[in-house]
């Protein structure tokens, strides 16, 4: 679970500061297709609650 906590902040600082989609940033951290599904699932699911809170200020 560590493991796949620290992609997740790898992917976030490659989309977020380097402006890669995530698609390309798990193509950088060498990632395999599975470990990418499943990554992009909590990528989207993040993205959709910061949504809800922004909307909220």
């Amino acid at each position: 679970m560590a493991d796949k906590e620290n992609y997740r902040v790898a992917i976030d600082i490659l989309c977020c500061h380097l402006g890669m989609s995530f698609d390309e940033a798990c193509a950088e951290l060498g990632l395999a297709d599975d470990e990418n599904h499943k990554l992009q699932q909590v990528s989207e699911m993040q993205q959709s609650l910061m949504g809800l809170l922004e909307d909220n200020k």
